[in-house]
């Protein structure tokens, strides 16, 4: 059996910038400073942290928990940010098992682009709730998931669900 190979020069500029960080122009740094949440679909602002919807969801109801702060690493959080952000994860979990009443949770971080974060230089966690047989067909044959709820539905709901202060 002979190796084969597959050539995609093109991912070469792909690659080589992909280690950038330009905080300037961070788009969790944007939520973050938006002062509209129902438009950001920010569901809960604390002092130091926020909870926002995935703009591209696994599933209906996928947060993100992360500091206001540009920090890139967790280990960079001050004292503040981590216990607001472990307290906001708590409440995210709260919320998303009152909202969706789901079989299961995700719950994770992706530290740095090559372990999959999407936006490396801004810290965040995932929160997703998980129903038996939440995949299909679709994922699988057209590299698509299907999500039964618009995100504004699913900021309402959990937005009506966070526990209170």
């Amino acid at each position: 059996m002979s190796l084969e190979r597959l050539w995609a020069g093109w991912r070469s500029e792909y690659v080589s910038s992909a280690a950038v960080d330009d905080g300037d122009d961070c788009v969790l740094c944007r939520i973050a400073g938006s002062d509209d949440d129902r438009a950001a679909h920010v569901v809960w602002r604390g002092e130091v942290a926020l909870a926002v919807l995935n703009a591209y969801p696994y599933t209906s109801g996928h947060l993100m928990v992360m500091p206001r702060r540009h920090v890139g690493e967790l280990e960079a959080l001050d004292e503040e940010e981590a216990a607001e952000v472990w307290r906001a994860l708590s409440d995210a979990v709260r919320a998303i098992r009152q909202a969706y009443q789901p079989d299961g949770l995700n719950v994770g971080a992706n530290l740095g682009r090559v372990a999959g974060a999407g936006v490396p230089g801004h810290f965040h966690l995932h929160v997703l709730p998980r129903w038996s047989g939440d995949t299909n067909f679709m994922t699988a044959v057209a590299e698509a998931r299907v999500l039964p709820e618009a995100l504004p539905v699913s900021w309402e709901r959990l937005r009506k669900a966070w526990p209170p202060a």
